[in-house]
């Protein structure tokens, strides 16, 4: 296995399966941008209000959003890279809101897997460096989402 995954369901509201395929989707996004193998993730669902707090307290946006990825590869100012040859990959975080990929499935028409599974893998790309801020990256990283969720079989 590519990817040690730290998967947590807060709401209590996932069943054990789907758990387990988006665990196994992230395992396919690893494989297939090259992971170094037993790199690590942090893959946490929580509320709307859980959400809601940490996006206030991180981003200063007072309101639910559906994912908010923290990678731990990033250098703040003032930080220095850890280089070691035995140190494992620790990519980040990922926080999914329940709520919101629930009600964003109905709005788009497609199932609530389809729609974590989209949210996990938009999470895992922004802990490996892809971004949406410029219209060359969003679609980047938009064509690259689709050809991961294509791939492994997550289709609209």
């Amino acid at each position: 296995m590519t990817l040690l995954i730290d998967s947590i369901d807060e709401t209590e509201e996932l069943a054990d399966q789907q758990m387990l395929e988006i665990e196994r989707l992230l395992h396919f996004a690893a494989e297939k941008m090259k992971i170094k193998e037993h790199s690590e993730v942090s893959l946490t669902f929580v509320s709307n209000e859980k959400i809601q707090e940490i996006n206030r307290e991180y981003r200063d946006k007072d309101t639910p959003t559906d994912v908010i990825s923290f990678a731990l590869e990033e250098l703040g100012e003032g930080e220095i890279e850890l280089v070691g040859a035995d140190l494992p990959r620790i990519l980040g975080d990922i926080i999914i809101s329940v709520p919101k990929a629930k009600a964003q499935a109905e709005e788009y028409g497609h199932s609530f897997i389809r729609e974590l599974g989209f949210l996990s893998v938009h999470g895992f790309l922004h802990l490996l460096g892809y971004d949406h801020m410029t219209e060359a990256d969003e679609k980047e990283m938009f064509t690259l989402q689709k050809e991961i969720l294509d791939e492994y079989g997550l289709t609209r």
